[in-house]
Protein backbone atom coordinates (compact mmCIF):
# COMPACT_ATOMS: atom_id res chain seq x y z
CA UNK A 1 0.00 0.00 0.00
CA UNK A 2 2.81 2.39 0.94
CA UNK A 3 4.78 1.89 -2.66
CA UNK A 4 1.10 2.04 -4.43
CA UNK A 5 1.28 5.61 -2.49
CA UNK A 6 4.49 7.22 -3.00
CA UNK A 7 4.36 6.00 -6.89
CA UNK A 8 1.32 8.03 -7.28
CA UNK A 9 2.99 11.00 -5.42
CA UNK A 10 6.18 10.14 -8.32
CA UNK A 11 4.00 9.89 -10.92
CA UNK A 12 1.87 13.25 -10.11
CA UNK A 13 5.30 15.26 -9.51
CA UNK A 14 6.61 13.85 -12.59
CA UNK A 15 3.44 15.20 -14.48
CA UNK A 16 3.35 18.29 -13.25
CA UNK A 17 7.41 18.93 -13.43
CA UNK A 18 6.71 17.31 -17.40
CA UNK A 19 3.96 19.86 -18.11
CA UNK A 20 4.81 22.98 -16.60
CA UNK A 21 8.75 22.26 -16.37
CA UNK A 22 9.25 24.53 -19.61
CA UNK A 23 8.12 27.71 -18.15
CA UNK A 24 10.51 26.60 -14.93
CA UNK A 25 13.48 27.36 -17.18
CA UNK A 26 12.47 29.44 -20.28
CA UNK A 27 12.96 32.84 -20.77
CA UNK A 28 8.88 34.10 -21.47
CA UNK A 29 8.92 35.52 -24.78
CA UNK A 30 5.93 37.87 -24.06
CA UNK A 31 7.83 40.12 -21.37
CA UNK A 32 10.51 40.89 -24.28
CA UNK A 33 9.15 44.37 -26.31
CA UNK A 34 9.96 43.51 -30.38
CA UNK A 35 9.31 45.86 -32.87
CA UNK A 36 6.49 44.68 -35.13
CA UNK A 37 7.53 47.63 -38.07
CA UNK A 38 10.33 48.23 -40.25
CA UNK A 39 12.21 50.38 -38.13
CA UNK A 40 14.09 49.95 -34.73
CA UNK A 41 13.33 51.57 -31.53
CA UNK A 42 15.64 52.33 -28.01
CA UNK A 43 15.41 54.90 -25.08
CA UNK A 44 17.10 58.04 -23.76
CA UNK A 45 16.82 59.02 -20.88
CA UNK A 46 12.95 60.18 -20.95
CA UNK A 47 12.74 60.00 -24.56
CA UNK A 48 11.63 57.05 -26.35
CA UNK A 49 12.65 56.63 -30.18
CA UNK A 50 10.29 54.57 -32.17
CA UNK A 51 10.33 53.19 -35.86
CA UNK A 52 13.66 54.59 -36.87
CA UNK A 53 13.89 53.44 -40.32
CA UNK A 54 15.45 55.81 -43.30
CA UNK A 55 14.43 55.82 -47.06
CA UNK A 56 16.85 56.41 -49.87
CA UNK A 57 17.00 54.91 -53.46
CA UNK A 58 20.76 55.80 -54.04
CA UNK A 59 22.38 55.45 -51.20
CA UNK A 60 23.60 58.88 -50.55
CA UNK A 61 21.01 60.57 -49.64
CA UNK A 62 18.18 59.55 -47.12
CA UNK A 63 15.58 61.01 -45.35
CA UNK A 64 15.11 59.81 -41.38
CA UNK A 65 11.45 58.77 -40.65
CA UNK A 66 11.08 58.23 -36.39
CA UNK A 67 8.72 58.61 -33.92
CA UNK A 68 10.23 60.59 -30.86
CA UNK A 69 7.73 60.34 -27.57
CA UNK A 70 8.80 62.60 -24.70
CA UNK A 71 6.25 61.95 -21.72
CA UNK A 72 8.07 64.63 -19.51
CA UNK A 73 6.05 68.02 -19.10
CA UNK A 74 9.32 70.31 -20.35
CA UNK A 75 10.85 69.78 -23.95
CA UNK A 76 14.09 68.39 -25.30
CA UNK A 77 16.37 69.14 -27.95
CA UNK A 78 17.47 65.62 -29.43
CA UNK A 79 20.70 65.18 -31.11
CA UNK A 80 20.61 63.15 -33.77
CA UNK A 81 24.13 62.47 -35.49
CA UNK A 82 25.73 59.74 -37.84
CA UNK A 83 29.05 59.26 -38.87
CA UNK A 84 31.86 57.72 -37.54
CA UNK A 85 34.40 59.83 -35.49
CA UNK A 86 35.34 63.34 -37.11
CA UNK A 87 33.40 62.98 -39.87
CA UNK A 88 30.31 62.61 -37.94
CA UNK A 89 27.54 65.31 -38.54
CA UNK A 90 24.74 66.32 -36.23
CA UNK A 91 21.24 68.39 -36.24
CA UNK A 92 18.95 68.91 -33.78
CA UNK A 93 14.94 68.71 -33.69
CA UNK A 94 13.04 69.58 -30.57
CA UNK A 95 10.30 67.73 -28.99
CA UNK A 96 8.12 69.56 -26.83
CA UNK A 97 6.59 68.09 -23.61
CA UNK A 98 3.81 65.51 -23.35
CA UNK A 99 3.88 65.14 -27.14
CA UNK A 100 5.42 62.22 -30.23
CA UNK A 101 6.00 63.87 -32.84
CA UNK A 102 6.87 61.71 -36.07
CA UNK A 103 9.90 63.37 -38.13
CA UNK A 104 10.45 62.72 -41.66
CA UNK A 105 7.44 63.57 -42.90
CA UNK A 106 6.31 67.16 -42.45
CA UNK A 107 9.08 68.58 -40.38
CA UNK A 108 12.23 66.10 -42.75
CA UNK A 109 15.37 65.03 -41.55
CA UNK A 110 17.59 64.71 -44.37
CA UNK A 111 20.77 62.86 -44.52
CA UNK A 112 23.25 62.87 -46.92
CA UNK A 113 26.68 61.60 -47.85
CA UNK A 114 25.33 58.33 -46.68
CA UNK A 115 26.91 55.83 -48.60
CA UNK A 116 24.74 52.86 -47.16
CA UNK A 117 22.71 51.31 -50.24
CA UNK A 118 19.29 50.18 -49.56
CA UNK A 119 18.86 47.18 -47.58
CA UNK A 120 21.95 47.87 -45.25
CA UNK A 121 22.27 49.96 -41.65
CA UNK A 122 23.42 53.10 -40.90
CA UNK A 123 24.35 53.71 -37.50
CA UNK A 124 22.65 57.11 -35.91
CA UNK A 125 22.88 58.33 -32.40
CA UNK A 126 20.74 60.23 -30.74
CA UNK A 127 21.44 62.33 -27.57
CA UNK A 128 19.76 65.28 -25.05
CA UNK A 129 21.04 67.19 -22.15
CA UNK A 130 23.69 65.63 -20.43
CA UNK A 131 21.45 62.00 -20.68
CA UNK A 132 23.88 59.38 -21.99
CA UNK A 133 23.10 58.47 -25.59
CA UNK A 134 22.16 55.81 -27.62
CA UNK A 135 23.26 54.67 -31.35
CA UNK A 136 21.12 52.59 -33.01
CA UNK A 137 21.56 50.50 -36.18
CA UNK A 138 18.95 52.05 -38.60
CA UNK A 139 17.83 50.22 -41.62
CA UNK A 140 17.64 51.84 -44.90
CA UNK A 141 15.01 50.81 -47.14
CA UNK A 142 14.18 52.19 -50.55
CA UNK A 143 11.00 53.74 -52.08
CA UNK A 144 9.69 50.84 -53.97
CA UNK A 145 6.93 49.72 -51.60
CA UNK A 146 3.89 52.37 -51.82
CA UNK A 147 3.97 52.94 -47.94
CA UNK A 148 7.20 54.53 -48.41
CA UNK A 149 7.24 56.03 -51.62
CA UNK A 150 6.09 59.52 -50.56
CA UNK A 151 9.41 59.69 -48.07
CA UNK A 152 11.90 59.20 -51.00
CA UNK A 153 14.27 62.60 -50.37
CA UNK A 154 14.49 64.58 -53.28
CA UNK A 155 17.15 63.88 -56.18
CA UNK A 156 17.69 67.67 -56.55
CA UNK A 157 19.97 67.34 -52.59
CA UNK A 158 23.43 67.62 -52.80
CA UNK A 159 24.46 64.36 -51.76
CA UNK A 160 28.43 64.34 -51.86
CA UNK A 161 28.80 65.95 -48.37
CA UNK A 162 27.77 64.55 -45.35
CA UNK A 163 25.13 66.43 -43.70
CA UNK A 164 21.71 66.72 -41.54
CA UNK A 165 19.64 68.88 -43.10
CA UNK A 166 16.42 69.29 -41.07
CA UNK A 167 13.70 71.41 -42.60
Amino acid sequence: MKSRLVASAVLAATVVLGTAGCNLVAPQATTEIQDVTDGVSGSVGDLRIRNAFVVSDDGKVGNLIVSVVNPGNGPHALDIQFGKGAGRVSGTVTVDGNSSPTFGDEQTITLTGLDVAPGGLVPIFFQYGTETGLELLVPVLDSELPEYQDYAPSSSIENDRRSVIIS
